[in-house]
């Protein structure tokens, strides 16, 4: 970990990002060097002031969070990226990881957890809040035993429904290659190899809310 960890902070509320500034300054060993209320200005200035970890919000007007995480990793920065916001949907922490995000906590932490959360990623440390670690663990623990989670239902749910990726992934917010992942995942779990099998054999298995016999017939 560096000597002192430069930090950059970037939150489209001025409350929190004051909130944050103040409780960071307090600590020996860390530095905020730049704020942003927006993610292209926290892009600009990552590529200006090189900072050690970025403190990122997900939800903010125009480039959201993930996007901007994805670019930064893209640009070649050796900033860590640290999630801090108050969602953890399946969808965005997933998201973020995938992105490049270093950590993911919410903003309920409380203080010293986010202390240490930023040291863990200064110094390259994957770091997840309990309630978004646990969140995982369930995620890997339905796929090792073949269930579905909650997503790939509604994924498989929209397409039982006779709806293509693309109307899917406008449904959910999220892109198609988010939903032909979840497809993948589906496939792999029912044990099919498309779509057709995939929709009869959850509704074999009683996966969709009906009985047996195959989707509901329209009136």
């Amino acid at each position: 970990m560096p000597e002192r960890v430069r930090l950059l902070l970037v939150d489209d509320h001025p409350v929190v990002r004051d909130g944050l500034r103040g409780m960071c300054e307090a600590v020996h060993g860390f530095e905020v060097v730049g704020e942003a209320a927006a993610s292209t200005r926290a892009l600009a200035l990552a590529a200006g002031l090189a900072p050690d970890v970025v403190l990122m919000d997900l939800r903010m007007p125009g480039m959201g969070g993930v996007e901007a995480t994805a670019r930064l990793r893209d640009s070649g920065s050796t900033a860590r990226v640290l999630v801090l916001t108050t969602y953890d949907t399946d969808r965005e922490i997933t998201a973020a990881l995938d992105a490049g995000a270093t950590g993911y906590l919410l903003k309920d932490a409380p203080r010293e957890d986010l202390f240490a959360a930023i040291r863990a990623a200064a110094e390259g440390r994957s770091v997840l809040s309990p309630a978004v670690a646990g969140r995982l663990a369930s995620r890997a623990r339905s796929s090792r035993t073949g269930e579905l989670t909650a997503r790939e239902t509604e994924v498989l749910r929209l397409v039982s429904l006779g709806r293509p990726n693309r109307e899917v992934a406008r449904e959910l917010f999220v892109s198609e290659a988010t939903v032909k992942t979840h497809l993948v995942h589906v496939y792999e779990k029912l044990g099919v190899k498309d779509r057709a099998a995939a929709v009869a054999v959850a509704y074999e298995r009683g996966l969709l809310g009906g009985a047996t016999g195959g989707p509901p017939r329209e009136r």
